[in-house]
């Protein structure tokens, strides 16, 4: 891993192709969300703390919801996402070129079936998620 990336965020998504730009900015809202609930409030970006796959794959699911309801799951296949492990595909496409890190203990398998879109977008109960 490269200390600074050598290609800007949207050269690299371009280049890539898998993903359009709004999946990569949904990406980094629900990070900065994950953060603040796993680590607290006011954790400036300096001091970025890690967050496990499973935890930012929830609060991805949980912004999908809370965005846009029953039509989450289909919102996110216009971004050809339709599973979890898409989501660590693109963490790591980040994390490859250095615009993220990851530490020794994680893998793209962490992203790996964490939920199925089909039960995690269709339950009733997940259109009354709280703020």
């Amino acid at each position: 891993m490269s200390e600074e990336p050598t290609k800007s965020i949207e050269e690299i998504i371009r280049e890539d192709g898998r993903y359009p730009p709004e999946a990569y900015a949904f990406l980094d809202e629900a990070l900065q969300k994950a953060v603040r609930e796993v680590h607290g409030e006011g954790v400036p970006p300096s001091e970025r703390r890690h967050v496990t796959g499973q935890q930012l794959c929830e609060s991805l699911r949980q912004m999908a919801l809370r965005r846009w309801g029953a039509l989450a799951k289909t919102v996110l296949a216009r971004w050809n996402i339709h599973a979890t492990i898409d989501f660590g595909n693109m963490v790591y496409l980040l994390i490859q070129h250095g615009v993220m890190r990851k530490t020794e203990s994680d893998s793209i398998e962490d992203f790996r079936d964490v939920y199925d879109f089909d039960e995690a977008f269709r339950r009733e109960e997940n259109f009354e998620l709280k703020e």
